[in-house]
């Protein structure tokens, strides 16, 4: 069975619904937990796909000695053309990676549902193509991307953070944003809640969105999983017109 390597840089975030939706689309999860002591690949030899999940720690020193081996596999992706999701830290990840700059954000923590801008650019993009013009996403982060790298594409954005989505290459795409959690997920990170914020409101918030969620991110996950398996063409070409 084709496998996809699954990098999870903190037990508080795993792949979860994300995994689920990949799974049933056909791919393996090989999942490596650095944080646990298991040893990253050297490569990506063996593996039709590359997911970086997100977690607690920031993408700058300092931070843990196992992130230059994630942005090295990363960079091998990207060069590789090994379809690759990364999420929120794994976003930043993806961008320090390239050049990129990620740093604590001057606008505050970002937490709860919210929606993103889909830009231009995702018009001709293999996945981004499908995805509704201002889609429902959870945001659960302290640090930002201030700085795109050179030659990334800008997928979505929003008013206060304006790197939400990018694609390096052609099949490495970055979401600063979630789309694996769960309820019980959110949940368990309410518990540590910045000043300001009401656990009971939060979580709720995410709850009545969760559905929302899925129904935009399941059929992207799904296209992800098809592309790795080759059975999705990476052609970008504007979506026919309506009736044509």
């Amino acid at each position: 069975m084709s496998t996809a390597l699954v990098i999870e840089n903190d037990p508080t975030d795993d792949a979860r619904r994300l995994g689920e939706w990949l799974t049933e689309a056909g791919l393996a999860l090989s999942v490596v937990k650095p944080y646990a002591g298991d040893p990253l690949p050297a490569d990506l030899e063996g593996f039709v796909a590359l997911v970086v999940l997100g977690g607690e720690q920031s993408a700058y020193p300092p931070r843990p000695e196992w992130f230059d081996g994630v942005e090295a596999l990363l960079r091998k992706a990207t060069r590789n053309g090994v379809p690759t999701l990364a999420i929120c830290l794994g976003a930043q990840l993806m961008a320090t990676a390239h050049g990129g700059t990620v740093e604590r954000s001057a606008s505050g923590p970002e937490i709860g549902p919210a929606l993103v801008g889909r830009r231009d650019a995702a018009e001709t993009d293999t996945l981004f193509r499908y995805v509704p013009l201002a889609p429902d996403v959870l945001q659960w982060h302290f640090d930002e991307i201030t700085e795109l790298p050179a030659g990334a594409v800008l997928l979505a954005a929003s008013t206060r953070y304006p790197h939400q989505a990018f694609r390096m290459g052609e099949r490495a795409w970055a979401l600063q944003f979630h789309i694996e959690c769960d309820t019980p997920m959110i949940g368990d990170w309410a518990e540590s809640l910045p000043e300001g914020y009401d656990a009971y409101e939060v979580i709720a918030a995410c709850d009545a969105v969760m559905v929302d969620v899925e129904e935009v991110w399941q059929p992207f996950a799904a296209r992800f999983a098809a592309l790795a398996l080759g059975e999705l063409s990476d052609m970008r070409r504007p979506l026919p017109l309506l009736g044509q």
